[in-house]
């Protein structure tokens, strides 16, 4: 028999949230993954779904099934989060960059598709402040990870991770206002 781990003090015993999230934490993942269809919002599910499960003064009782409140607090986080960033409609930015990279494909329609997302893309990030733009350019389109972009550039990693994520911001607005005029 499993120890009753929903039973413990989630926040004067570490142990038993950290016991909830050795054996819970890869279907919290999976779950927002598939809810905000982006890697790195389900990591901020993930840290959210547990952040807020430590902040819990006294004993939270997790039964019968804490894997299935864990799971709708998966869902609930992800919609929270997606709502408040207005996402419902958007493309992740991580998957645009790379289609628009990399050119069209075999079919004429997703081809010409492909060429104007391409072009709205090329034109959203020429619209970026230059450093922006440039940092976008090695993430997205050259491959570069954080840390070798700051070597390139000059800047510390934070510097690149904070316009980055500024620049994704306004990158899926962009491609988000584009999609819904097409549509």
């Amino acid at each position: 028999m499993r120890p009753k781990e929903h039973l413990k003090p989630l926040s004067g015993a570490p142990e038993g949230l950290e016991s909830l999230f050795k054996r819970h934490h890869d279907m919290v993942f999976r779950t927002a993954y598939r809810t905000t269809a982006n890697t790195v919002d389900a990591e901020d599910v993930l840290q959210t779904v547990f952040v807020r499960l430590a902040a819990r003064k006294g004993k939270l009782d997790l039964s019968p099934d804490p894997g299935a409140y864990l799971y709708r607090a998966a869902i609930n986080a992800s919609l929270d989060l997606l709502r408040a960033r207005g996402r419902l409609l958007s493309v992740p930015l991580d998957t645009v960059a790379p289609a628009a990279a990399h050119g069209p494909g075999t079919n004429p329609e997703k081809e010409q598709a492909a060429r104007e997302l391409q072009a709205k893309l090329r034109q959203s990030v020429s619209e970026l402040g230059s450093r922006a733009a440039e940092i976008v350019v090695l993430k997205y389109f050259e491959g570069r990870d954080n840390a070798e972009i700051a070597k390139l550039i000059g800047t510390s990693k934070l510097v690149v991770g904070v316009t980055l994520h500024r620049a994704r911001t306004r990158l899926r607005k962009d491609v988000r206002k584009f999609l819904e005029e097409q549509i």
